[in-house]
């Protein structure tokens, strides 16, 4: 396809930095792209619906801890940016990447409805020749079955006067000396000219570009990441209890297998899996491959096996107090961590809160101690309805056990292991405090 007047304008914005970048969606994936665009001297329009984020952005006030104080207000101050929750606003952008949720319907089913509309709203305000990028995660086949259709009904042509590629976020909150300029960036568009455009984009904000021939490749590659994970994670999660019966503890067993210095990667076990791409993403690969006539077994399986962990997690819990002659039922369990990964305020999907609710199922009494997390919010499938409270040596003596869910490294466990009685830890946490009065049950 022959390179147009508005590809080569957009191409030259790019270079010179006059280029006005768009993202729709200022949560996880948004914004620290935000960062990584105004750090690479483009005008950033930041979009998002929200208007409680809008008005932090405006006045200097962080929403995501992990991203530090300094990046809210510095954009707050910078007259190159602006965030808005106004639609006409994306209107003088020459690029908008799409950066919104794609969770799961009630029956496990993709739940497009934010990519949906997200587009349907640049549709009625892009200019011509402007470059519209999908990064969030979905199943092969979206950008040119859903994204395309709908920016080319007012008349435009993908790859002449509108530019569409697919460029999946790998973020990773809370890992230190990662950020998006460092992480490469895998891009690939509906045709050349879209490749093109998206690559320069993103080229002149991250340290690695690495285009590939189609959208479809993208989204693929995306999924596969994350369902490498999964399944590896499952694996080890089917052992836990089966290496457990054995009296064989499966950390010890994990890191003598990573001596092994070839073919092999230490994965794991866990509670469950949190967070918005492993416990989902790989659905929505099962879900296309159905129109093929294809059954996913192994992604299908990984998905059982990982989100039985939460009632594994009670079982063991409930056998550790009949050992000591008491129920469930009318105990008192302090949840430690709800989180659903170290040192970040991230609950999406959490696997506290399916455990949770189990020990309240059950009768128990729950309640719950989170540094980063003062009030356990809202979710889709959960209302937990709990604060924080203090973790102090009254805190531990009146409760009947306390679970580990999520091993914050600023949670004193040496403490924890002086005054508990009984301590159920899921991530391994207490092998390293030195000689805890607590009993310690390993889930």
């Amino acid at each position: 396809m022959p390179r147009t007047k508005y590809l080569d304008r957009l191409l030259a914005r790019i270079a010179s930095r006059k280029a006005v970048v768009g993202v729709v969606g200022l949560g996880y994936v948004g914004l620290p792209l935000v960062r990584a665009m105004h750090e690479a001297g483009f005008h950033v329009v930041g979009y998002d619906i929200d208007a409680a984020k809008i008005r932090k952005l405006k006045t200097g006030t962080p929403y995501l801890k992990h991203l530090g104080r300094g990046l809210v207000r510095d954009l707050s101050r910078s007259a190159r940016f602006m965030a808005t929750n106004t639609p006409r606003d994306l209107g003088r952008c020459d690029a908008v990447a799409i950066c919104v949720p794609t969770p799961l319907g009630a029956h496990d089913e993709p739940d497009l409805s934010y990519v949906v509309r997200s587009t349907e709203m640049l549709a009625g305000v892009i200019r011509p020749g402007a470059l519209v990028c999908l990064e969030s995660t979905t199943y092969p086949g979206t950008t040119r079955e859903v994204v395309k259709p709908i920016l080319e009904r007012a008349g435009r042509v993908c790859g002449r006067d509108v530019f569409i590629a697919f460029s999946p976020e790998r973020e990773d909150p809370g890992r230190p000396g990662v950020e998006t300029r460092t992480i490469p960036r895998v891009v690939g568009g509906l045709d050349t000219p879209s490749t093109m455009a998206a690559a320069t984009l993103y080229g002149a904000a991250v340290d690695k570009v690495v285009p590939v021939a189609s959208a479809e490749v993208a989204e693929s590659a995306k999924l596969l990441e994350n369902i490498y994970r999964a399944v590896n994670i499952a694996l080890v999660n089917e052992l836990k209890p089966v290496l457990a019966d054995m009296g064989i503890d499966l950390w010890e067993v994990i890191g003598a297998a990573s001596t092994k210095p070839f073919g092999f990667q230490p994965f794991y076990p866990g509670p469950g899996l949190g967070g918005h791409c492993i416990p989902i993403d790989p659905y929505y690969l099962t879900y296309k491959a159905r129109e093929y006539g294809h059954v996913t077994r192994f992604i299908e399986l990984a998905g059982l096996v990982n989100r039985r962990m939460p009632a594994y997690v009670v079982s063991r819990l409930t056998g550790a107090l009949n050992d000591e002659r008491k129920a469930l039922r009318g105990s008192r369990v302090l949840v430690l961590g709800v989180a659903y990964k170290p040192n970040v305020d991230d609950v999406r999907e959490t696997p506290a809160a399916e455990i949770i609710r189990l020990l309240r199922a059950r009768g128990a009494e729950v309640s719950y101690h989170d540094p980063h997390v003062p009030v356990f919010p809202m979710m889709r499938r959960h209302a937990v309805g709990l604060k924080s409270v203090r973790l102090t040596p009254a805190t531990l003596r009146t409760a009947d056990a306390a679970v580990i869910v999520t091993d914050h490294a600023d949670v004193d466990y040496a403490l924890i292991g002086r005054y508990a009685r009984l301590i159920v830890d899921t991530r391994n946490v207490m092998a390293s405090v030195r000689r805890p009065r607590a009993r310690i049950v390993k889930a």
